[in-house]
């Protein structure tokens, strides 16, 4: 994902308030979110190139999402994809702090990157361009391409109208996430952040909402996590010059939490 606008603890009916876009080549093959083949405990979309995810929620209530961090110079292709972490963490039974412990330690194996995991209890942060995993105190937070609450105008914008939004029932909280994730206005120039890769293409990049010829705003996801375990998916598809592909919806009941792990998979 490269936007990531989330309340934790911070509404009165939904502990997790999640809106998220995922901007990608539009050429990158990827499947919609569904639940998966292989495991259907798991729910999210795949990257069909490299076999990770982007974002995804179990039916125990872990979630996870992976953001890169943009630098210049670029990086070298890293041996490992970046949607692996995501996927891993969905896959296995670790709790998320000794999880991203873990991928700390396999930091330099990976792209820089961002990662959001959590479960009913807590909700965790790394970037391996950070030092440490930290836990998400309650409250609205935004991430992009870059560590987590960094002012870029995008998160800004995010962060408020979704601080707004937090006294809105289901339906209108819903919708009111999604009006925030389809917003094309650009940032003005005066505020634009310099990541390296000059002023036109941070002007490109600097929407919520991202609709590009090569390169864009794919998915459009909310997920709301109620008190009493209801959860809600919502994932809206598109394609070059952010043309509407299609809508997919998940409604389901939380299960029983399983016996917490020993100790963190590897």
């Amino acid at each position: 994902m490269c936007l990531i606008l989330l309340a934790w603890q911070a509404h009165p009916d939904y502990p997790l308030v999640f809106a998220g876009n995922r901007d990608e080549a539009y050429d990158r093959p990827s499947e919609a979110a569904d639940f998966w083949r292989e495991d259907a405990r798991v729910l999210g979309g795949r990257d069909l190139r490299a076999g990770g995810t982007w974002l995804g929620v179990t039916r125990e209530g872990r979630i996870a999402a992976v953001t890169n961090f943009r630098e210049r110079p670029r990086v070298p292709g890293a041996p490992r994809s970046r949607g692996e972490i995501a996927a891993r963490y969905l896959l296995g039974s670790a709790a998320p702090r000794p999880y991203l412990e873990v991928i700390a330690r396999e930091a330099a194996r990976y792209g820089p990157f961002s990662v959001i995991a959590g479960d009913r209890d807590s909700l965790w942060y790394y970037s391996n361009r950070d030092e440490a995993v930290q836990r998400v105190a309650p409250g609205v937070h935004g991430l992009s391409n870059s560590l987590l609450d960094t002012p870029w105008p995008k998160v800004i914008s995010g962060k408020g109208r979704v601080e707004r939004l937090l006294h809105a029932g289901g339906p209108a909280l819903a919708a009111g996430l999604f009006a925030i994730l389809l917003d094309r206005a650009p940032a003005p120039d005066t505020v634009l952040p310099d990541t390296g890769v000059g002023r036109e293409r941070e002007r490109e990049l600097s929407p919520l909402f991202i609709a590009g010829e090569r390169y864009g705003t794919r998915a459009s996801t909310v997920v709301l996590i109620g008190h009493g375990g209801d959860v809600l998916f919502s994932e809206r598809t598109f394609g070059p010059r952010g043309v509407a592909l299609g809508l997919s919806e998940r409604r389901f009941a939380l299960e029983s939490q399983a016996p917490p792990p020993m100790h963190a998979a590897h």
